[in-house]
This record gives C-alpha cells, structure tokens and sequence, in this order.
C-alpha cells in the first residue's frame, strides 16, 4: 500500500522535511502535548462546534471510522447541504474538511475554521492542500475561505455565532500556495518512503531552535548561550549559524551587531556582568516612596465568557502588590485573587483601589502590558476611568533598567524578562513551585472557576491547593522585584 499524505503531515512537511519524517518514522520522540498546547485544541474543537451553527441545516458527519467517513463523505454530496468534516482521498493524499459548502448543482466551496482572528500562512497551505486533495478525488472547487474569529466581536448575551465569526476569501493565495503543489506532494512523500532522515542544511524556512518542536534533532550541539540567544537578534542567529558561527562569543567583529548586542557578546567573552552605574543610579533615582510592586495575572478565552468581552480580551483575576517604605525596610504584602465564576474585574479594580495610595512608584515589570490592561478596564468601567489614568501615571517598569542594558549576565541568554533577570541577579527562581509561568496560572484558575473544557469539576482539595500555588507564584513575581531593587541599590553603592 503506497504511502498516504494527510493535511497535518503536508503541513509538517511545509514547515520542515526533517520533521515530516521524523512524525513518521519516529513520533514517539515528538514531546507529549503540554497542558497549554491541550488547551488550545480543546478550545479549537469549541470553536469548530461553534462555527458548524453558523450553518443550521449542514450535515455533521459524525464518525472517527476512517472507511466509514469516507463513503458517508461520498454518499452525501448528493444532498447539496453544508458538509461538517466530510473527508476524501485518492492514492497518496487525503484531507478532512472543515465545512464544504454548496455553490450551486457542481461546486463546492471550501470553508476552513480557526480560532485565531486573522489568516495565517500556514493557513493558506492547509487549504492549498485541500483544495487539491478534493480536487483529485473529482470534487469542482468553486473558492477557498477562511472563517476565523472576528476580534471586534463583544459579547451581550448568549454567543452569537454569526457574529464571533468572520469569513474571509483567500482564494488568490491560495491559488498561489498551489503553483508547485504537486512537486512538493511528491517530494513529501518521497521523504514519508525513505529509510534515513533527510539530511543537509537547515531548510531556509527554519526559525531557529526556539519554533521548533525536536531542537535536539538539529539543534543539540549548540552551546547554551548560542547566536539564536541574541537580544533582538531576529534573522541574524539564522544568518550567522549558516555561516558556521554558533556562539556569541565567537561572533566575527566584522559582523553587525547593535550596542546591546556588543555587551552581550562582550559578557560571554568575559564571563563577568556588564553594570552601567550612571543608567542604574538614574533609574533609582526616578522612585518615589513608598514603593508598590505590582504583578497581576490574567486570563483569555476565544470565546468569552462574560458580557462586554470581546475575544482573547485579557481578564485580571489575581494581583500581588509589596509596599516598601524604603529600600531596607520589610515589605508589606496584599493579594487579592478572585473567587465564583463571576466576572473577576470589578473587584479586582475594588481590591487593588484599597491598597494603593496617591503617591509613591507603582514599580511594575513590562508596563505595556499592565498599562494596557488598566487602560481597558477603564472604558469597561468608565467610574474608574480617572482614578485607574492616575494609577498608571505612578507606574514605574523595572524591566527599564536591562532592557536598556544598564545591566546585563549572560545567564539572562539574551532575555529581559523577569523570569532569566530574577535568577541571574539574586539566585531565587521559580523551579520548585508547582505554578511556574503565567501560562499555567491562567489555565489553572479557569479549571478552579469553570471546570474544564471536557466537563471535568475540580475537588474541593484542588480548589485550595491549586489557590494556594497561585498567590505562590503571583507572590514570587513581587518579591522578586523587591530583591532586584535591592541589588541595584547595592551596585550604586547606597
């Protein structure tokens, strides 16, 4: 039986040839899916039931039998309805649709659902791919579409189906997706054939280690603070890493690097800090006390959950705020994290106005964020809107300081994040706690607050262990800052 190539491994193969054959002849080195991944495929599924309302009197062929969908697929063309997951093959290709939909007595369109609010490339070879798989098995193809979610939707009521989604024609790239489509079907299954990986350079289409799903394959020979690491480097680690060049260190002087990036190449070289004491003792300067250090956690959804929310719209559920009445005094701690199932922004904005003053530096870590976060939570509750435009005129961002490369260790591999900035300055880290990114505490208190997404109700003990992992890991995050202002101190010599 000849090989058969299905959309998910075209899709591979688009994005690397290594990894085509790797999903093939090795899947079990691929890493199980992490609870973030899972989540976003659950809430795909969600959004794909969603979508299927759009289309009331469509047909959902409902079957995992491979044989099965295909001649309920073929049997079900007569109909001339919507068809949900309608699936068709020839020899070597095969592909399951999202909707197809009928045009008149011989054309189909082809409707592909996402639950990102706008088109991806990788989109449009999924629907290439499609659209010549049915087209192989005799389907007419009229247009390819893709419905994806319309981020200007806000939510008043029950979700409106019609409105969540938008449909967007991207016939004309996806006729230009398809130009080689056929030699690069061959070449694909050429490769799902062979006995060795494919071997040579890395494929131009590569983005480094850090997009890829098996670094260890191409990438496990790389030192740890490698050319990928450079700060803002964007496509010279590619660049360089093709010309044989794959630490920092080793970086020829003839190669362009910016001011920050010299530092960093400078570090590794050196194996010591960088410290501008001028930038640092500017920055303490600019504080006023007392000093807050704020951290909140939020959450999203693709389709959201409460009135007056629109898609992805960040929600703040938690905030951890220390108060310092100088550099050396013991800061005082409030938290606040919500509970119930009800829309947690209103008392967040109650809890957080109790704690804070009028004056004083709200020290905060990458205040773009935070800033946008406030910023919508005051047009969404407009009675707050002067007091929260106060607020944010307090904020002072910590990440300042490294951003700029005041100061900079090469254990910080060429981020400014609080999470490498924290344990490259102090020591402390988040590696013991059972909460340990924000990705995580999002998805942990909406199991809490509303289950998961395949019904499953949390016990009373998860509620309050999962409660107190948060106010952990939120609580990390300010003292942290603390620390870190600390430690500056001490470099400018007060």
């Amino acid at each position: 039986m000849p090989p058969l190539l299905s959309k998910s491994k075209y899709l591979y193969g688009i994005q690397c040839p290594k990894l085509l054959w790797m999903f093939i002849h090795e899947p079990e080195k691929f890493p199980k899916v992490d609870e973030v991944t899972q989540h976003r495929f659950d809430e795909g599924h969600l959004v794909g039931e969603l979508a299927k309302k759009v289309f009331p009197s469509g047909i959902d062929i409902k079957t995992d039998d491979f044989n099965e969908n295909l001649k309920k697929s073929k049997e079900l063309l007569a109909k001339r309805k919507p068809l949900f997951e309608a699936a068709f093959k020839n020899e070597t290709i095969y592909a399951r649709a999202d909707i197809l939909f009928p045009v008149n007595q011989n054309q189909w369109d082809v409707i592909e659902v996402k639950s990102s609010t706008k088109p991806k490339e990788l989109h449009i070879h999924d629907l290439a791919f499609q659209k010549y798989c049915y087209e192989q098995a005799g389907l007419k193809i009229n247009k390819c579409f893709l419905m994806h979610i319309n981020g200007e939707y806000v939510r008043q009521g029950d979700i409106n189906p019609k409105e969540l989604f938008t449909q967007q024609d991207v016939d004309e790239l996806v006729n230009e997706a398809s130009k080689d489509i056929k030699d690069k079907i061959k070449t694909m299954l050429d490769i799902i054939s062979a006995e060795k990986m494919p071997g040579g350079k890395i494929c131009d289409e590569c983005k480094g280690p850090g997009s890829c799903p098996l670094p260890d394959e191409c990438w496990s020979f790389l030192p740890e603070n490698n050319v990928f690491n450079l700060y803002r480097g964007g496509k010279k680690g590619l660049e360089l890493f093709q010309s044989g060049v794959y630490s920092i260190k080793d970086i020829p002087v003839s190669f362009n690097l910016s001011a920050n990036q010299v530092i960093q190449k400078r570090c590794e070289q050196t194996g010591k800090p960088y410290i501008d004491k001028k930038g640092i003792k500017g920055f303490m300067d600019s504080l006023e006390f007392p000093l807050y250090f704020l951290d909140f956690e939020t959450y999203n959804t693709a389709i959201p959950l409460y009135d007056g929310l629109s898609p992805y719209q960040q929600i703040p559920f938690q905030f951890s705020l220390h108060i310092s009445d100088s550099i050396d005094s013991e800061p005082i701690h409030n938290s606040f994290l919500a509970e119930g199932d009800k829309d947690p922004r209103l008392d967040f904005l109650s809890a957080l106005k109790k704690v804070t003053g009028k004056k004083g530096s709200i020290i905060v870590y990458n205040q773009s964020f935070e800033k946008r976060i406030m910023n919508e939570l005051g047009r969404a509750f407009p009675k707050n809107e002067g007091w929260i435009n106060s607020l944010t005129g307090q904020f002072v961002d910590l990440l300042a300081p490294f951003q700029k490369f005041y100061y900079y260790d090469s254990k910080q591999q060429g981020s400014a994040s609080l999470k490498k900035v924290l344990p490259a300055l102090t020591g402390r880290s988040y590696a013991d706690l059972e909460i340990a990114d924000g990705d995580s505490a999002s998805l942990q208190y909406l199991y809490i607050t509303h289950g998961a997404t395949d019904g499953t109700e949390p016990s009373e003990k998860e509620i309050v262990d999962i409660r107190q992992n948060l106010e952990r890991y939120c609580g990390l995050d300010t003292e942290g800052m603390v620390d870190i202002l600390k430690v500056l101190n001490v470099m400018v010599g007060r």
